[in-house]
């Protein structure tokens, strides 16, 4: 089985300002990774490159064995930091353009998660929260069955009464073929539903390891090491 995501030397830079310098990463399918990393450190740039939204200085990139175009689109599902979505619409609007554009959209999955957080699909996004519209977003991007889903700080505006149950969905919405990258500052939230991490510190992965392999071998937690590495 192909690895769901492959960087070599990837060197992306703003100017003169390199933001990602000579990346090397795999991720096999099966594994929901978490990418952490202070303000600035790299982490969306290296999103944006898997998205295809960016294009690398040098190196390479693969997703499923392919360079990120309108194919890789097809197979991953990426859920960025800022709403994109238009205010004007009704979710069910929203989820009827999703399933007519992404041929791996479930909308039965989609009215599932909304009932069980009480959105209601006739509202427009105007009428919602900052927190219900992120709800929304997310619900659109784990409806699709991808291989390789991209999350960034999907639970940065979320009521902490809501977190558990959209981190039961993420890990219960992905098959064991795909693979979930989660960048975020919330890391005790999520640490358990972690397989492995990535720190990333002035656009170089610092470290990469298991969740496990961090409990046993330093004695702690993953925020509680991140707090170390990372403290000011």
């Amino acid at each position: 089985m192909s690895n769901i995501l492959e960087c070599s030397s990837l060197v992306k830079k703003y100017g003169t300002k390199t933001a990602l310098s000579e990346i090397d990463l795999i991720i096999e399918p099966g594994h929901i990774t978490g990418l952490l990393g202070p303000n600035g450190s790299g982490k969306s740039t290296l999103i944006k490159l898997i998205n295809g939204l960016l294009v690398p200085d040098s190196g390479v990139i693969r997703i499923n064995g392919m360079t990120p175009d309108v194919d890789t689109k097809k197979i991953v599902s990426y859920l960025p930091e800022r709403t994109y979505l238009d205010n004007s619409l009704k979710v069910k609007d929203i989820i009827s353009f999703f399933e007519d554009f992404y041929d791996n959209f479930n909308k039965e999955k989609a009215y599932d998660m909304l009932n069980h957080l009480k959105i209601n699909a006739n509202d427009s996004l105007r009428k919602m929260s900052k927190g219900t519209k992120e709800k929304v977003q997310l619900i659109l991007v784990m409806s699709r069955d991808a291989k390789l889903y991209c999350l960034d700080e999907p639970i940065a505006g979320v009521d902490p009464a809501a977190r558990d149950y959209i981190l039961n969905t993420i890990i219960s919405n992905y098959n064991e073929n795909a693979s979930i990258i989660i960048s975020t500052h919330l890391i005790s939230d999520i640490e358990n539903i972690l397989d492995e991490i990535l720190f990333i510190n002035q656009g170089k992965i610092t470290l990469k390891s298991t969740v496990d392999e961090i409990r046993f071998q330093e004695g702690k937690s993953v925020d509680a090491l991140f707090r170390e590495v990372f403290k000011c």
